[in-house]
C-alpha cells in the first residue's frame, strides 16, 4: 500500500500544462456567462420598455374610454330626463286634446239638436228657395193635425256631398227648425207614421241629425238591439248612445255601454 509520501510525490508530478488549461477554460466560461448576462439584461430591458410603452398606450386608451363612457352616461341621463319631461307633456297634451275633442263634439251635437234629416226626397225638387219649399212641404207630408201651419225654419239644404247622377240615391235633406219643441214633435210623429210616409208614392224617412261620432256609437248597438227584439223586449237608444230596454212587465233598464248591453243580453239568453 503506497504511503502518503508516495501520493504527494505523484500529485506533485502532474503536468503543468493541464493546470494551465483548466484555468483558461474557467476564465472563458466566466467571460461567456458574463457576456450572456449582459445580453439577456439588455434584451429584458428592451422587452420591459416595449411592454411599458404598450401598457401606457393601453392605460391611455382605457382612460379615454372611461371619459367617453362617463360623458355618454351623463348625456344618457340628460336625454332620459328630457324624454320623461316630453312624455309627461305629451300625456298632458293628449288628455287636453281628448277633452277639447269631447267638448267640440258636444258643442257640434248641441248645435244640431234642432236639425232633422229626411231621406228619400228626389233631387232638385226644392228649387232656388229650399227653406220656404220644405217649410210648406212638411205639413203635406205629416198632415194638418200634426203641423197646422208651415213651421218656421232657420235653413234647409241638401247634405254636402256630390250631386248624384240620374238614377242614383238622392242626398239627404237637412232641416233646422227655429223651435226645438216643433222639431221634437215632427220627429216623434214621423216615427209613429213612418210606414205611411211617402212623397209622390216613394217612401221617405225622418231621422235626427247626429254628428258622425254619435252615429258610430249608436251603430254599435245594432246587433244587440236586434237580438233583444227577438226576445220580446223593446230596446230604444237615448242620446247620445245609451240603451233603454223596456221589459215584458214594463220595467225600464238603462245601460250606458255596448259591453253592458251584451252582458244583459247574455244573461237573458241563458
Amino acid at each position: 500500500m503506497p504511503s502518503k509520501a508516495a501520493k504527494q510525490v505523484k500529485k506533485d508530478s502532474m503536468p503543468t500544462e493541464d493546470v494551465a488549461t483548466s484555468d483558461v477554460s474557467m476564465a472563458a466560461l466566466t467571460s461567456l456567462l458574463e457576456s450572456h448576462k449582459v445580453s439577456l439584461s439588455a434584451e429584458f430591458k428592451t422587452v420591459i420598455a416595449a411592454l411599458e410603452s404598450k401598457m401606457y398606450l393601453i392605460h391611455a386608451t382605457i382612460s379615454d374610454h372611461g371619459q367617453r363612457i362617463t360623458s355618454l352616461e351623463s348625456k344618457a341621463d340628460l336625454v332620459d330626463g328630457r324624454l320623461s319631461t316630453l312624455e309627461a307633456t305629451c300625456a298632458e297634451l293628449a288628455a287636453s286634446n281628448a277633452k277639447l275633442r269631447a267638448k267640440t263634439a258636444d258643442l257640434e251635437a248641441r248645435s244640431g239638436r234642432k236639425n232633422i234629416r229626411i231621406i228619400g226626397l228626389p233631387e232638385s225638387i226644392e228649387g232656388p228657395r229650399p227653406t220656404t219649399f220644405f217649410s210648406d212641404l212638411l205639413p203635406q207630408l205629416l198632415g194638418d193635425q200634426i203641423l197646422p201651419t208651415s213651421p218656421e225654419l232657420v235653413r234647409a239644404h241638401r247634405s254636402l256631398a256630390a250631386k248624384p247622377k240620374p238614377g242614383e240615391r238622392p242626398r239627404p235633406v237637412i232641416i233646422r227648425f227655429h223651435n226645438f219643441q216643433t222639431k221634437e214633435r215632427v220627429i216623434r210623429e214621423a216615427q209613429e207614421i213612418r210606414a205611411d210616409l211617402r212623397y209622390e208614392g216613394k217612401p221617405i224617412a225622418f231621422y235626427k241629425d247626429y254628428i258622425p261620432e254619435v252615429v258610430m256609437q249608436r251603430a254599435l248597438y245594432r246587433e244587440v238591439m236586434a237580438q233583444l227584439y227577438k226576445l220580446g223586449l223593446r230596446p230604444a237608444l237615448q242620446y247620445p248612445a245609451k240603451l233603454m230596454i223596456t221589459t215584458e212587465n214594463g220595467d225600464k233598464v238603462r245601460l250606458s255601454s255596448v259591453e253592458e248591453a251584451k252582458k244583459y243580453l247574455a244573461a237573458k239568453q241563458r
